[in-house]
């Protein structure tokens, strides 16, 4: 052979290897997870707010505008997506669960989360900020990193990023950021970007327009503003490392914004989130700057992340890829409420394309009953006007006494979700079927939800609540 020939092959080797190294290469993905906002961005339709580095991320991704998630408070819904399953299959429905051992709930031993998946693929993960997961675990087969307690809310992962993992090793990561939270925190103020007027907020028809309903609409706006500044120093610091390129980044809110028939509450206004995945590279499997309005659940979330890095997905997961060649839409979605700290509640949800089913456990609760924002100014504001009967015929239906058994709602004719079509006779068709669906889901999944707490649950709940324990559930302990 001469010396041209072994060139050749000197050559042609060094491109196949190179080749396949690049196939090879595993991509990054990251969650950037916020609390308690509901899909209010510039690139949502939202005309008030300025939030560039969220807009950004849906110019160079997908954003989802029919994303759902599996319950309406946090707990549930991360230990959700965490596993993969409604927080209901596996007994992880009632809020803040699990934070005592005596009360705990252990994963089956064929049940691995999806932090525990990348790590067996080799992957370095982490979670920066509150894990809030209603199951007992080693965080440690998690994610690497110190963490701490931060008493109801869990553990807590101190401050980590993916320069802490070994040279050319890929990472999951989260970073948890405070969302609408950051209302509460006494520098609030100084810390915004700057105040929005309220007299430019559009009022919901389920609140009354009054003063204080403005100003917490707009704080949620500024919430969003702070929020998108943070985004922005994220996607700046993997552009900073290198790393912007080949990582996929997740932007997620774990439900809707604070208020009442938001957070907690089967509305679209509550199960609704913002949902943009992003990757900056050329070589991702995304359609940049696309909208996406299929139908997707919370729990496709994990399935998805494990599908983007080519890890099997589990068979017991509940979960869509839906970036997968084969994927399907979803033709409904269910979605949970059941306690939340000392207020006892089961609420059930089907979400279809055209119409929202609920159905109410205790319709001799109020929506309103004995719950954690009744010590809030605005609620006081509310229960106020309540009792004055000033608070307008929409408003009045969710500050009641009663509620009804079931409700159903037209989403496309009634996005907010005002008028009841379950008891129409013109709608009786629609309704059976969503009844159907439903009974069908809670036989076919063993719906925890159906089977009373375990007295240790309850118990702890009592014990760190006390008085405001109304509900006739807590009897045993008093």
């Amino acid at each position: 052979m001469n010396k041209l020939q072994l060139l050749l092959v000197f050559f042609s080797t060094l491109i196949m290897t190179v080749g396949c190294q690049k196939e090879t290469i595993k991509p990054n993905i990251l969650w950037i997870y916020v609390e308690d906002l509901s899909p209010e961005f510039g690139c949502y339709g939202n005309n008030i707010v300025n939030t560039p580095n969220v807009d950004e991320l849906a110019i160079n991704g997908v954003k989802y505008t029919n994303v759902h998630m599996p319950a309406a408070v946090c707990s549930a819904v991360r230990s959700g997506i965490i596993t993969g399953t409604m927080p209901t299959t596996l007994g992880l429905h009632n809020h803040h669960s699990s934070r005592d051992l005596a009360s705990a709930i252990f994963l089956p031993d064929t049940i691995k989360t999806i932090p525990e998946l990348f790590k067996d693929a080799g992957y370095f993960t982490y979670n920066w900020g509150k894990d809030d997961y209603n199951f007992w675990y080693d965080r440690r087969n998690l994610y690497e990193g110190d963490f701490r307690s931060i008493g109801m809310y869990g553990m807590s992962g101190n401050k980590i990023d993916w320069n802490a993992r070994e040279e050319g090793q890929p990472f999951f990561g989260q970073i948890q950021l405070y969302g609408n939270k950051h209302v509460y925190n006494r520098k609030f103020k100084e810390k915004r970007i700057r105040a929005i007027d309220p007299d430019m907020m559009e009022v919901p028809p389920y609140y009354p327009d009054s003063a204080f309903i403005r100003q917490d609409l707009a704080n949620h706006l500024e919430c969003i503003e702070l929020t998108d500044r943070e985004v922005g120093e994220i996607v700046e610091a993997l552009r900073q490392d290198g790393l912007l390129e080949n990582t996929y980044i997740f932007f997620i809110s774990d439900h809707g914004m604070r208020l009442w028939r938001h957070k907690q509450f089967l509305y679209d206004s509550g199960t609704n989130v913002p949902f943009i995945i992003a990757y900056y590279g050329e070589d991702g499997k995304l359609q940049k700057g696309t909208v996406n309005n299929d139908l997707i659940s919370g729990l496709d979330i994990g399935t998805t992340t494990l599908g983007l890095a080519n890890i099997e997905i589990p068979s017991y997961t509940e979960g869509i890829d839906f970036l997968a060649a084969d994927y399907q839409p979803r033709e409904f979605i269910i979605s949970v409420r059941d306690r939340c700290d000392f207020t006892i509640d089961r609420i059930r949800s089907v979400r279809t394309k055209e119409f929202r089913y609920i159905r109410n456990f205790y319709p001799d609760r109020p929506y309103m009953q004995p719950n954690y924002r009744d010590e809030w100014d605005i609620s006081k504001r509310m229960h106020q006007l309540a009792s004055e009967d000033k608070l307008g015929e929409n408003p009045a239906k969710f500050w009641g006494n009663e509620r009804p058994s079931e409700e159903l709602y037209d989403v496309e004719k009634d996005p907010d979700m005002i008028n009841n079509l379950a008891y129409s006779e013109e709608y009786l068709g629609e309704l059976n079927r969503m009844r159907t669906t439903l009974d069908k889901w809670i036989d076919a999944t063993d719906d925890k939800g159906q089977y009373p707490e375990s007295v240790d649950g309850l118990r702890f709940m009592y014990n760190r609540w006390k008085e405001q324990c109304v509900n006739p559930e807590y009897d045993q302990f008093k």
